[in-house]
């Protein structure tokens, strides 16, 4: 497949941000299950988590826009909720936001409902989870998406990123939940690299269901394609191929998984476990954006790793 960097900014961002609101609500549930001393923790981490966790959903949506032919009747997504994973993903990316305001607003204001209203914005982020992967794990007639691993690799990677920030913000705002944050953060992203790695296993075995002959209807036992048949550019072409070659890919593919995972583990251990809390914020922050670049190229090769099967037919460029 092509890759659009509208979807694979959409995917990610908001991804952060519902992570970062998981571990916000997380954070005080802990705190009021008495964990931890719930003093030490100030009002401004949950504002300003909350308020990041907006703006990172709320750039999601704007990139959203700009994969869409007709931005003007973008409203008409939301038709098909019935049926459409897109469509009920358009439906929970605004309750998500409007959750996840809620919740800062309340910790504004210093209200007892406050963990009420993150139960819900964390329900109304696993929903968008949910329907945003299964946008394509339910494409069947793509292997390398149709599988439990789709759906898992975007929880854990949105968390990991999630948390990964949320590490940051406690280091600036509340040092004593530094540590429990980390410890929680490399977790996620071992576990995310683990399932992303094992789904890169299952891939590389797949054959493909469909053969030349059944794409052209020649039964021939042996049918060599020498031309895709026209000149000129197509939107097959443009849609279905990445145009990278297979030392590209390798390349991308090994650069994500250093820099989604290895770097930010590494950093976020050392950054959790100093003292000085500049330099450990320094650390914790330099994690985050690595980890979200490491993202955006996994991203990428979530999208062009799908081998479509037009692309027996619209085999030549």
């Amino acid at each position: 497949m092509n890759p659009a960097f509208s979807v694979v900014f959409l995917t990610t961002l908001s991804g952060a941000g519902q992570g970062l609101l998981i571990a916000l609500v997380g954070v005080e549930l802990a705190l009021r299950l008495g964990l931890g001393d719930t003093a030490a923790v100030p009002a401004v981490f949950y504002v300003v988590g909350a308020g990041l966790s907006c703006a990172l959903g709320a750039l999601g949506l704007v990139a959203s826009f700009f994969h869409l032919g007709h931005p003007e009747r973008a409203w008409r997504a939301v038709a098909m909720w019935r049926t459409s994973w897109l469509s009920r993903e358009c439906l929970c990316l605004p309750a998500f936001l409007a959750c996840t305001f809620a919740y800062g607003l309340a910790h504004l204001a210093g209200a007892s409902f406050s963990l009420a209203i993150g139960g819900v914005a964390v329900a109304a982020s696993l929903l968008l989870f949910v329907c945003t992967a299964m946008i394509y794990a339910c494409l069947r007639f793509l292997q390398e998406w149709a599988t439990p691993l789709t759906l898992v690799n975007f929880i854990l990677l949105g968390c990991a990123s999630g948390f990964t920030l949320a590490t940051a913000c406690a280091a600036r705002f509340t040092p004593a939940m530094t540590v429990p944050l980390a410890i929680c953060a490399c977790g996620l992203t071992l576990a995310g690299c683990a399932s992303r790695t094992a789904s890169l296993f299952r891939n590389a075995r797949l054959r493909p269901k469909s053969t030349v002959q059944s794409a052209t209807g020649i039964r021939a036992a042996h049918v060599e394609q020498k031309s895709r048949g026209f000149t000129a550019g197509a939107f097959n072409l443009r849609e279905f191929f990445h145009g990278r070659t297979p030392r590209a890919l390798a390349r991308i593919k090994w650069t994500f998984l250093l820099a989604a995972f290895l770097a930010p583990f590494c950093l976020v251990a050392i950054g959790g476990s100093v003292r000085p809390v500049g330099l450990s914020f320094a650390l914790l922050c330099a994690a985050a954006a690595i980890q979200y670049a490491g993202l955006v190229a996994e991203r990428w090769f979530f999208f062009a790793e799908a081998r479509h099967p037009q692309n027996l037919y619209y085999q030549r460029p």
